[in-house]
């Protein structure tokens, strides 16, 4: 026990003086968390706070152009900026590209005279198929000309649910006014306002409830996915400073010098492992302190633990393990630092990005969900996000935990048959 305490206090030594294998384990993650969820959670916040920039430019000479554009500001998404109707498309297309707003919108001149004129078709065929006596003359209604100008900078997502939410403004403001003129021709007076919101407004509310494995009810904000993910992420980079001293200590002949020594190799194993290991458990720490405390004071989200901390203590323990033992595997086979940090950090931004860290699985093609398998940082984001965003206990995570117990075991054994093929053991 002597020699392994020896050993360890000499690693936490060496482990000391890299000042940049540090840096590159505290303050790189702590800084990506901190941006990561930032802007993630501006994301998140994009219809209550973060509204999308837009010039409207109405062109109608009815009232049907002013509605929508009122119902378009009840709906919340959009920063409303008239635009003076002289203005030609060129002209809104300039101020888009000079970044005065990221949409702009173009109502045409015979908005309301289309939107009348459709109400009409419908209200009469509707009255025909009661029975009554309406407009029989069967006119072709084109589709609305409302114009979207965006810039190229918004993403498919985003434009998908810009169309949408224009969509349902201009669902509502065309069915307002079918409402209003079917009423019309069956009473031959106009809608009342007071049965005009009734029906309208008769809608049923969508109540959003998240899965969660316990009986507590856990809420998912930007906090709750990012902090796991990047304290994974911050583990496994624990590569560029335990790689980089295995490589040292090969190249400057430490390993031979130890076999001399009247103490078994496999305690200067112990001591790396159970060296870094402490020190992803201080990572751990580190991250989700700042999630519970600074986080809030910075206007994020706050992180709620799980319930289980033992779970969370299990979970960390074999993701750190995990960790150490890919690190030790590429100090064995790189056969210089170069090697060993290039490849190491480039091989975890690999295994991160098909395990789930950067995009979620479920929005992955196929081929790579399979591929996600063989990523350790997969199983142990799943278990994490169990743990955090399902209200999960430790029997929940089993699942995720035997692979990745596995995988670990694998990689254990590839670095001991490379220590034994270099000779080195």
């Amino acid at each position: 026990m002597y020699k392994l305490w020896a050993t360890i206090i000499k690693d936490t030594k060496i482990l000391l003086r890299d000042k940049v294998g540090i840096a590159l384990m505290f303050v790189m993650p702590v800084a990506l968390v901190v941006i990561v969820t930032s802007i993630q959670n501006s994301t998140f916040q994009l219809v209550n706070k973060n509204k999308l920039s837009t010039l409207v430019c109405n062109r109608d000479t009815g009232k049907l152009g002013g509605q929508l554009i009122e119902t378009m500001n009840k709906i919340g998404m959009f920063k409303l900026t008239s635009v003076n109707k002289a203005e030609s498309v060129q002209d809104i297309k300039h101020r888009l590209s000079n970044k005065e707003a990221l949409l702009a919108i173009e109502i045409p001149a015979d908005y309301s005279q289309k939107v009348n004129a459709k109400s009409k078709n419908v209200s009469g065929k509707a009255l025909n198929s009661f029975g009554l006596q309406g407009d029989t003359a069967q006119q072709k209604i084109t589709a609305l000309p409302i114009s979207l100008y965006y810039q190229p900078i918004i993403q498919d997502s985003y434009r998908r649910s810009i169309q949408g939410a224009l969509g349902s403004a201009l669902q509502i403001v065309e069915s307002r006014q079918t409402l209003r003129q079917l009423y019309f021709d069956i009473n031959e007076k106009q809608l009342p306002a007071k049965l005009e919101a009734d029906l309208l407004n008769n809608q049923a509310n969508v109540k959003e409830v998240p899965v969660s494995i316990g009986d507590a009810t856990v809420v998912p904000n930007s906090t709750q996915h990012n902090v796991p993910a990047w304290t994974i992420f911050a583990m496994f980079f624990i590569v560029i400073s335990l790689g980089g001293s295995i490589v040292r200590e090969k190249t400057s002949g430490s390993f031979i010098r130890l076999r001399t020594l009247p103490t078994n190799f496999t305690v200067a194993l112990i001591s790396k492992q159970v060296t870094y290991l402490a020190v992803t458990f201080i990572q751990a720490l580190v991250i989700f302190s700042m999630g519970i405390w600074l986080f809030p004071l910075i206007g994020l989200p706050t992180l709620n633990l799980p319930s289980d901390y033992f779970a969370l203590f299990v979970v960390t323990l074999l993701s750190g393990w995990c960790a150490v033992s890919y690190a030790m595997a590429i100090g064995v086979f790189c056969n210089t630092q170069e090697q060993a940090n290039g490849f190491g950090a480039v091989s975890i931004v690999i295994l991160a990005a098909i395990g789930g860290l950067m995009v979620p699985s479920f929005a992955m093609p196929d081929a790579f969900k399979t591929a996600g398998a063989i990523s350790p940082l997969h199983w142990t984001i799943e278990a994490y996000y169990r743990l955090f965003l399902e209200g999960g206990q430790l029997r929940d995570v089993f699942q995720n935990l035997l692979p990745l117990l596995i995988i670990t075991l694998v990689i254990q054994a590839v670095a001991f048959i490379g220590l034994k093929k270099k000779h080195l053991v």
